[in-house]
């Protein structure tokens, strides 16, 4: 039977560590984010969309570098490798459409930050399901390289340490020698060298030995590749935070020796790499003695920061003969990518290509890699996003690609679009908000991607509330809740890219007064209408002179109207929501916001709050913006405001493990006289719960509302009715773990029960139907586990609040009457492991399930 609960939509960015993504023959891109393993497709012309497949969890600590095991044939590869700050290597297999995991090394002292591993085997005539014999290469912080051997179904054996002292190697790369199965280990080091390591004769114990150490650098090398060109030769690419490339040739010099030489480590004089005279070492392989001459190719000048990545064109296969192209990849920290390539007559390397982030907000580029045709590169940035860029053979140049992204720190909250649900808004401490919708197309799958990033602010985003479509307020480390308006040019690219009827958008009251974009000034934290799309009229908008500032030039709002999703340049830069109002009123940072129903109400709390003073909720009116009361009763911080489905009572729950209910006076009474009156809380001998309460949410028709907390319980209580003078219980759930999380879906299941979904700490969502007086009030659905829920704590749960897949049943009017719409429910969630999910739930297989 088809599983009632799929994964509809994965985002999440890539961790900040220069060798934490790796994109393989097999065109799938893996990368570290928080502790897991993210296995992604790219997007590839004609032949795949850009989307998140796997999330493999495992680590206990953040991923610092990720490699496929590759293979020297043509086969595409099915083992990754990953490496950890919790000291650990683990091997990952792929078995059917899942990747397992298959071996976990543990021998390092110090976090793991660099990998190399590749398939010893020549060829691939083992029977299937053999492990290939093959090896892997581990740099860590306890300064040692480690040597990891397999050699048959056993696994990996760790069999060599290569000892740098005080000294650490901060990137390895693996080649095998032309002709034979030996292998050559080039060590990026920290002592501005390069070490060059043989495979010697004792083969079955993978012993490396020092061969030759390159200078020449004038500071840390922090990467290196190797090549083999059509000759034979092998050509080796070093990069440094000298800002500068070096690419060393090694010749094999067939007959040569160097007798005593051999085995040892010879620097080359201070003066041969500006001469550029061979310096030859030997080798020997089963008992043969073999040599390489050594010399300087060329050095790269250009980038203008530390380099951080050095990446070879893969080789490709014309008529039966593999050819390598050698165009080479840099990546800095000057936010750019470089493609270098040397002339056809004269055998000068030059600057083919450069590209890169745009924008004065970013701290530059960490990875960079060919994809699998040689015709794709691909960057990761310090902030965990991806920039794809593929060559396009009629127009002649490099244009950007739909890709994967999401934020790079824990995810605090989400809301969906209040008329609809046809996006959802999440923030994080990464001190982003962003912007998620389904790309609805004619010619492709409908995909979700982030179509705009609202806020980028200075302070770390902790809860976000809508107050209409295209109005939400945010709060973050700081005292004050931000207000936001969408702008006229979102409204428009929201459209096209969702398939909304812009008509209908346009002829809203507010649409007429919207700017046409936004952007923040320099050392600004507040987002400034634009309501003209030239440069100049916007710099008018924004007080500025023409000449005054020189870097304004990078961070201009353009008005685009957008065809695909957005590229990381474009977010940053224009989709920005103007502010339209800060809220000034508590004494601490931001925690906690929700809006009633109608939009009218805003209810406000903050952190840190250990007095009733600081713990209370202030209330706000959202046509004037001003302050209309304050809820007192909570001695300890507010963890979560719930307005009820009607907008008749508001449900408070906190650190001092105890919930308050209030309930609105006459609703008919304009909110500048707005009266919520305390209605019952719970104390110490009325409630169950011992420890702090992270959560609450209401039944669709306020008859109950539940709390989740970290004594492991989830409480359903009774909406108190008029004569009611003390808490009353209905029901109790003991879960596994910590619930930080909990929401309730917006309707009934066919039996009448209510479907609530649990997050817990330990990154699991369960999802429960209840019906009070049956034998069995909760029954278990769906268990997700970390692989395919999450790894860390679920920070929110928000259910759709309509039926229907967004995208596909809102927007196609033959699905939209169909009654397949009624057996679809989406699922939201957000962690603290860095990403945000939304799955699709099938209605019928759920009551099955029950």
């Amino acid at each position: 039977m088809a599983a009632p609960m799929n994964t509809c939509y994965i985002s999440s960015g890539c961790n900040k560590s220069p060798h934490c993504a790796d994109w393989g023959r097999n065109n799938l891109l893996c990368y570290g984010s928080c502790q897991a393993v993210v296995v992604c497709k790219p997007e590839v012309a004609g032949s795949s969309q850009a989307r998140v497949l796997h999330t493999l969890s495992g680590h206990k600590a953040n991923v610092n570098c990720v490699k496929w095991i590759s293979k020297y044939t043509d086969g595409l590869e099915t083992e990754l490798v990953s490496g950890s700050v919790d000291n650990s290597i683990m091997v990952w297999g792929k078995q059917g459409d899942k990747f397992v995991l298959q071996q976990t090394l543990t021998d390092h002292q110090g976090a793991v930050t660099a990998l190399d591993a590749a398939y010893l085997t020549a060829e691939d005539s083992l029977p299937q399901g053999t492990q290939l014999r093959a090896v892997i290469v581990s740099a860590s912080t306890d300064s040692t390289v480690k040597i990891w051997i397999r050699n048959s179904d056993k696994g990996f054996i760790h069999k060599q340490n290569i000892n740098f002292g005080c000294g650490f190697a901060l990137d390895l790369s693996l080649i095998r020698v032309p002709g034979s199965e030996t292998m050559m280990l080039a060590a990026a080091s920290d002592d501005m060298k390069v070490h060059i390591y043989m495979e010697q004769e004792a083969h079955d114990d993978m012993e490396f030995v020092p061969v030759i150490t390159l200078p020449g650098h004038e500071d840390w090398v922090r990467a290196v590749d190797f090549a083999q060109d059509d000759g034979g030769d092998l050509l080796l690419a070093s990069a440094s935070q000298d800002f500068l490339i070096r690419v060393w040739r090694l010749s094999p010099r067939v007959g040569q020796s160097v007798g005593s030489r051999s085995g040892s480590v010879m620097d080359l004089p201070p003066d041969q790499d500006i001469q550029m005279r061979e310096t030859t070492f030997s080798y020997k392989i089963k008992g043969d003695v073999r040599a390489y001459a050594v010399s300087l190719e060329t050095v790269l000048s250009g980038h203008e920061n530390w380099i951080y990545s050095v990446c070879w064109k893969p080789s490709t296969v014309r008529d039966g003969v593999r050819h390598q192209d050698l165009s080479l990849l840099s990546v800095s920290m000057d936010k750019t990518m470089i493609l270098w390539r040397p002339e056809t007559e004269t055998g000068v390397w030059t600057e083919q290509m450069r590209v890169g982030e745009v924008g004065g907000n970013t701290l530059g580029l960490y990875g960079g890699m060919f994809g699998p045709r040689g015709d794709s590169i691909l960057a990761h940035g310090y902030q965990g996003a991806f920039h794809h860029w593929t060559y396009n053979q009629d127009k002649a140049n490099w244009q950007h690609v739909v890709t994967v992204s999401g934020h790079f720190d824990s995810v605090e909250d989400m809301v969906w679009d209040r008329r609809g649900g046809n996006f959802l808004l999440s923030c994080s401490l990464d001190e982003t908000v962003r912007l998620h919708a389904p790309w609805v197309s004619t010619t492709r799958e409908v995909l979700w991607y982030e179509i705009a990033r609202p806020q980028i602010h200075g302070y770390e985003l902790n809860c976000i509330a809508m107050v209409n479509r295209y109005q939400y307020t945010s709060g973050g480390n700081e005292k004050v809740v931000r207000v936001f308006d969408a702008p006229d040019n979102f409204v428009e690219n929201f459209c096209n890219l969702c398939a909304i009827d812009m008509q209908k958008e346009k002829t809203s009251q507010d649409s007429k007064t919207r700017p046409v974009g936004a952007s923040v000034p320099a050392l600004g934290l507040s987002n400034k209408a634009i309501f003209t799309g030239g440069v100049l009229d916007m710099m008018a908008d924004l007080e500025i002179k023409p000449g005054e500032n020189e870097q304004y030039a990078d961070n201009v709002f353009t008005n685009v109207t957008l065809t695909a999703p957005p590229s990381e340049e474009h977010l940053l830069q224009n989709t920005l929501w103007p502010e339209v109002q800060k809220l000034y009123g508590h004494g601490y940072e931001i925690f906690a916001l929700d809006c009633d129903p109608d939009g009218k109400i805003l209810a406000s709390a903050c952190k840190k709050a250990l007095t009733q003073d600081h713990a209370n909720c202030l209330m706000w009116d959202t046509a004037t913006w001003q302050q209309v009361m304050t809820l007192e009763g909570h001695a300890l911080t507010v963890t979560q405001i719930a307005f009820s489905k009607s907008g008749e009572y508001l449900l408070t729950v906190s650190r001092d493990r105890t919930w308050y209910m209030y309930k609105r006076g006459n609703a008919e009474a304009p909110v500048s006289e707005l009266q919520f009156e305390h209605v019952m809380h719970t104390e110490n001998r009325t409630s169950v719960h011992t420890r702090i309460i992270w959560s609450c949410c209401w039944a669709p028709d306020d008859k109950y509302f539940f709390t989740a907390s970290r004594d492991k319980k989830v409480a359903v209580w009774y909406c108190p009715a008029a004569d009611d003078k003390e808490p009353k219980l209905a029901g109790k759930l003991d879960v596994a773990d910590s619930a930080t999380a909990v929401d309730s879906a917006h309707m009934c299941l066919a039996d009448g029960s209510y479907l609530v979904a649990v997050g817990m700490d330990n990154g699991q969502i369960l999802l429960y139907s209840w019906l009070l007086g049956r034998n069995s009030p909760w029954q278990q659905l769906v268990t997700l586990d970390n692989s395919l829920a999450h790894h860390k704590t679920v920070k929110r749960l928000k259910f759709r609040p309509c039926l229907g897949l967004a995208g596909i049943h809102d927007n196609n009017p033959a699905m939209a009457k169909a009654k397949d719409k009624e057996d679809w429910l989406q699922l939201a969630s957000c962690s603290s492991d860095h990403s945000v999910k939304i799955f699709n739930i099938r209605l019928s297989l759920l009551t099955k399930c029950a």
